[in-house]
């Protein structure tokens, strides 16, 4: 990319600072999903909104996989058990236990019953106490694998929705495609690229100055951006110092300054809000002193 600096020392017609060429943020869209290329509309010199689906890769094999899982989900619903029904009958048998229990009791402080009587129910009781809790840590453990299995199936439905949604092509940014890499039909690829966009509303232009020059340059200053459109028509713009680099780079050699001894120059990036006629590659003008 050729880039120019003039100084009012060299030319005396010149009335600006630096010059460059305008560049945008540029985004290369890839398929994060395998499989076949339904369509893509996608084409160079359209503008995208960000969000907005324009393309959708084969999701059929994804979404029989969901529906799989959704009905490993049900199976495993089905087989929770029950708790409070299944130990229901035993709950009952303890407390007719209990209630014996109490009456024999009575009956021996009145000597109508004798103490092996009573020892008996306390054995009962004992008996279904024991059998009691064992059901309950059986069906517990049993209802703690199912619900962990229940969950490893649900974290895989999410893994496939995630990946359906994939399958969907988003633009990224609100912007204009530059390139189009793949065509309906072709088989995509996780990482494949798909097409290239720009924020072409949102513009830099990029242009070197000399540490002289460094003073004039602050970071959020208001500029005056000049945009080149050729045979002397130009057009002006406000713009921003968004970027200065922190280290400096050698002169390149279509560089000329106001010092032809100086080969270290610092590039600068001025953001400028394009009306829609500012081209990406097109020449522009910087003014610092406003």
């Amino acid at each position: 990319m050729a880039l120019s600096i003039f100084f009012s020392a060299c030319r005396s017609n010149v009335d600006f600072d630096a010059t460059g060429t305008f560049e945008a943020t540029e985004i290369i869209v890839s398929a994060e999903s395998n499989g076949k290329l339904f369509y893509l509309n996608a084409e160079e010199g359209t503008h995208l909104t960000q969000g907005e689906e324009v393309g959708l890769i084969d999701t059929i094999q994804l979404y029989l996989k969901k529906l799989q899982l959704e009905a490993n989900m049900k199976s495993v619903d089905k087989l929770r058990p029950d708790i409070h029904k299944q130990i229901a009958a035993t709950q009952k048998q303890l407390a007719t236990a209990h209630r014996e229990r109490t009456r024999v009791d009575n009956l021996l402080k009145a000597n109508a019953a004798n103490r092996k009587q009573l020892d008996d129910w306390d054995a009962q009781i004992a008996v279904l106490q024991s059998q009691l809790e064992a059901q309950i840590s059986s069906l517990t453990n049993n209802t703690q694998s199912l619900n962990e299995q229940s969950s490893s199936v649900a974290i895989q439905i999410l893994q496939t929705e995630d990946l359906l949604n994939k399958c969907h092509i988003l633009s990224p940014i609100s912007g204009t495609v530059l390139a189009k890499y793949a065509e309906p039909g072709e088989l995509a690829a996780a990482g494949k690229p798909l097409f290239k966009i720009a924020d072409t509303e949102n513009i830099f232009l990029r242009a070197y100055v000399t540490s002289s020059q460094l003073e004039k340059v602050k970071l959020g200053e208001q500029v005056k951006v000049f945009a080149d459109f050729g045979n002397g028509n130009q057009k002006e713009y406000q713009g921003t110092i968004s970027w200065i680099a922190d280290e400096a780079e050698f002169t390149p050699k279509t560089i000329l300054t106001e010092d032809e001894r100086a080969n270290q120059v610092y590039a600068v990036k001025i953001a400028v809000r394009n009306d829609g006629s500012i081209k990406i590659g097109m020449y522009g003008e910087v003014k610092f002193d406003q």
